[in-house]
C-alpha cells in the first residue's frame, strides 16, 4: 500500500509547482509517514486541476475552485445561499462571494423565494447548466486514470472507505 500511496502522491506532485510542496517533502522526498490530510490535499489538487483544465478547454476558464460548491449543490428548484453554505460546509461570506461572482459571470441568477419573502433562491442559468456535465466527465477521466495507476478495485475500496468515514463523521 505504501508504494501505491507514493504513486498517487507523485501524480499529484507532478502538477504542483516546487513552491507548493511542503519544505520537508521537497527537501527529503516522500516520507512513508506522511499525514493522511496532506495526501488527501495533494490528490484533491490533482483532481481539481484536471477539472479546471477541462472547463477551461470547454470555454469556462473563468470558473475558480471556490465556485465548485455552487455547481455541486445547486438544485433545479433553486437553493438559498444559507443552504448552500451548510451543504458545502463553508462560511456564509465565502458562499455569498462565490454566488455573487457567478452571478456577474452569468452562471447563476437569484430570484425571490416564493416560500420566504426575505429569501432569494440561487438557480443555474443555461450557461451554468453546461458546467456540471463537463466537470463530471473530467472527474470520471481522473478516476479512470487513477484506476489505471493503481487498480479499479483499489479505487472502489478507497471510495468505499471514504464514504464510510464521512458517514461516521456526519
Amino acid at each position: 500500500m505504501e508504494l501505491r500511496a507514493f504513486v498517487l502522491y507523485r501524480q499529484a506532485a507532478v502538477h504542483l509547482s516546487y513552491r507548493q510542496l511542503p519544505v520537508y517533502i521537497a527537501a527529503r522526498g516522500f516520507m512513508s509517514s506522511s499525514s493522511l490530510g496532506l495526501l488527501l490535499r495533494l490528490v484533491h489538487q490533482h483532481w481539481t486541476q484536471a477539472v479546471e483544465a477541462a472547463l477551461d478547454e470547454a470555454g469556462y476558464g473563468d470558473i475558480r475552485p471556490p465556485h465548485a460548491n455552487v455547481f455541486t449543490f445547486a438544485r433545479p428548484e433553486g437553493i438559498q445561499v444559507s443552504e448552500l453554505t451548510k451543504l458545502a460546509r463553508v462560511r456564509k461570506q465565502t458562499m455569498t462571494q462565490a454566488v455573487e461572482e457567478l452571478e456577474r459571470l452569468g452562471y447563476v441568477e437569484r430570484r425571490p423565494d416564493p416560500n420566504d419573502r426575505r429569501g432569494r433562491l440561487v438557480f443555474l442559468t443555461e450557461k451554468g447548466q453546461g458546467v456540471r456535465p463537463i466537470a463530471m466527465a473530467a472527474g470520471r477521466r481522473v478516476d479512470e486514470s487513477w484506476g489505471a495507476l493503481t487498480s479499479p478495485q483499489q479505487m472502489d475500496d478507497l471510495r468505499t472507505a471514504l464514504r464510510r468515514l464521512l458517514e461516521q463523521l456526519q
